[in-house]
């Protein structure tokens, strides 16, 4: 199987005296061209492995390829969205979106000779998340669910193999983020870029996700795998399946697990459980 993204037996440590394991032996591997999801207790290394892959961070030990090659800083390939949107509030909406065209080679080179072209790629995106008539608008002009649609296609303007997404809806309320859940899904079938989604929001991870992973108490590492078996595209009355019930259901059991039990009472699984397969 062609994999993008392979982490093997990685370890990170911060600090330089007392130093703090972050993850720990962790193992992941994503096949090209699929979409996974990333859960956890907080503070279990979910951030970390992020910066692992895109190169921000490297490892203590271990080793992170992407493309077959052993990363060792910042890659040109990745485009990121974070739950804040970050847009610039002195440039327009489409100017914001342009934004990684202008700064990443080899698009920064063709910038002034392929600015119409570029300028089409953008409102095509702004088209498909809803946005092409707010192209001229200011950050401030926008909710926060158009601000993020925004940062969506900033995030793909310049069409990247890996999509990294770090809680990229944790702030909207629950029906915008519930429509982006869509809007992002509609994409990815579209063009089918690997991704890579950490969140907290169960419902999320296997809403969009083909495989949802999850990672231990820190020092972090992968204690469970679960493939989504649920045909898409998914809807919201996917959500009420109870393939998807129980799955939502045994991710609360395994984190509740690694937090030691405490808080609310153990989540139950239902007679569906069966159908969702796990390792």
């Amino acid at each position: 199987m062609d994999h993008l993204v392979e982490i093997s037996d990685v370890s990170l440590a911060y600090g330089d005296k007392d130093k703090t394991l972050a993850v720990e032996h962790l193992d992941l591997k994503v096949p090209r061209g699929d979409f996974v999801a990333v859960v956890g207790p907080s503070g279990c290394g979910k951030s970390t492995l992020m910066k692992l892959v895109t190169g921000l961070l490297p490892p203590t030990s271990g080793r992170v390829l992407v493309a077959g090659k052993k990363v060792s800083g910042p890659l040109k390939i990745v485009g990121m969205a974070f739950q804040n949107p970050n847009l610039l509030p002195w440039r327009s909406t489409l100017k914001n979106v342009m934004l990684p065209l202008e700064v990443t080679p080899p698009y920064r080179y063709e910038i002034r000779r392929k600015r119409i072209e570029f300028e089409e790629r953008a409102r095509a995106l702004l088209k498909m998340v809803g946005l092409v008539e707010f192209a001229g608008s200011s950050p401030w002009q926008l909710s926060g669910g158009m601000q993020q649609r925004a940062s969506l296609c900033r995030a793909l303007v310049h069409e990247p193999s890996l999509l990294m997404l770090d809680e990229p809806f944790g702030a909207l309320d629950a029906f915008t983020r519930e429509e982006l859940w869509d809007v992002l899904q509609e994409i990815w079938l579209r063009q089918r870029f690997t991704t890579i989604l950490v969140t907290h929001d169960l419902r999320e991870a296997v809403y969009l996700a083909d495989t949802v992973y999850v990672m231990s108490s820190r020092p972090g590492r992968i204690i469970s795998q679960y493939e989504v078996e649920l045909e898409r595209p998914r809807r919201l009355e996917t959500s009420l399946q109870p393939t998807f019930v129980n799955l939502v259901a045994r991710l609360r059991r395994d984190i509740w697990e690694q937090r030691g039990g405490t808080g609310a009472t153990a989540p139950k699984i239902g007679d569906g459980e069966n159908e969702c397969k796990g390792s």
